[in-house]
Formats: C-alpha cells, structure tokens, sequence
C-alpha cells in the first residue's frame, strides 16, 4: 500500500515525462539502445542505483540529463530547480521544433556520442597514446555530459536562461551543428584518437 502511494507521488511530481509520447521515440544507434532507457513509469528522486554496476542504465534518460545538470554549482543538490529547467527545455525544443522533445534528445545523444577515443600506455620509460574504441555506456554519460556542460558554458555571463542555453546546445547537437560544444567536443576527440591509431 505504501510503495503504491509513493510511485503515485513520483509520478505526479514529474508530470513532464508523460505528456510526451516515448513509444514514438526510436534511437537508431544500436550500441546506445540498451542503455538508453525510455521508461516514464518509473521516476526516482534518491540514489536507488547507487554503487551498483551498470545500474545507471535502468535510470530514465530525461533524469539522467536532471542529474547531469546538477553537477554544476548552481544546481548542485537542488533536483526540483534541475527538474524545472529540463521542464522548460523540452517545452522550448518542442515550440521550436514541432516534433517530439525527446526524439530530439535522442538525436543529440547519438550526434555527440564519441566512438573512439584515446588511452596512455606505458612502453618503458614512455607514455604513448593509443586508440580505443569507447563503450556504448561510456558513450552516452559523456554525451550527456558534454550536452549539460556546453549549456553551462553558454549561460555563463549570459542574459539568457539555463533552459534556453539548454534548447539551443540540444538543437544543435541534434543537427550535428559543429557550433554545438557537445559535437565539438567528440569530433575533437575522435580526431585526436586518429591520429593516435
């Protein structure tokens, strides 16, 4: 009785995830779609998963990016503040877009996800960089991350509002616009690890 009136209360206090449709969503990429969960049922406002392998994975997409936005010192610990900003975003990518926020996410994630990146070994005495191919975990935390940081960046000393750096940083990378931080970021990457193959 009350694990049931706790969902209830999660799922009323995120009424964002079920006004868009996720059945609609497809995520083309097929090394990110088993880590991309698309799940609107089921909202946590603790660490449920935390200090558990892989967890993250099971942990909604949109509060992943929530969570990510929480890393800077401006939303540091405040979820609700995280959550009314990612709110805002979606309702801004979807006035301007005129298709599904989310799918656009999606795009975004997919667009400036590193494939490749690079690792130091040590021969003897020398670290010499090698190339490596990235995990579909591993890239799509630093998609999320690059996202969330480049919108950081760009709110900065900026009249603009985090949501609006946030909607236009998205619709870029969705794009695949280099003039997003995000895509930016993971051609430099890739572009480093070629030349250290």
């Amino acid at each position: 009785m009350t694990a049931k009136k706790n969902s209830d209360k999660i799922t009323h206090f995120f009424p964002v995830l079920a006004k868009y449709d996720m059945g609609s969503v497809k995520v083309e990429d097929k090394g990110l779609e088993r880590y991309i969960n698309l799940d609107t049922e089921n909202i946590y406002l603790g660490a449920v998963f935390a200090n558990k392998m892989f967890a993250k994975s099971k942990v909604p997409i949109i509060e992943r990016l929530i969570n990510n936005i929480m890393r800077t010192s401006k939303y540091n610990g405040k979820k609700i503040k995280a959550y009314k900003v990612v709110k805002s975003t979606l309702e801004i990518i979807e006035k301007k877009t005129k298709s599904n926020p989310v799918q656009v996410l999606i795009h975004a994630i997919q667009n400036s996800a590193p494939k490749e990146e690079t690792t130091r070994l040590r021969f003897g005495g020398i670290s010499v960089p090698k190339a490596v191919d990235t995990s579909p975990q591993r890239r799509l935390d630093l998609a999320i991350r690059n996202i969330s940081t480049g919108a950081v960046n760009n709110s900065h000393k900026n009249k603009k509002h985090m949501d609006v750096c946030l909607s236009e940083e998205i619709i870029k990378a969705s794009k695949n616009d280099v003039s997003s931080f995000a895509v930016a970021k993971k051609n430099d990457t890739e572009r480093v690890a070629k030349s250290a193959r």
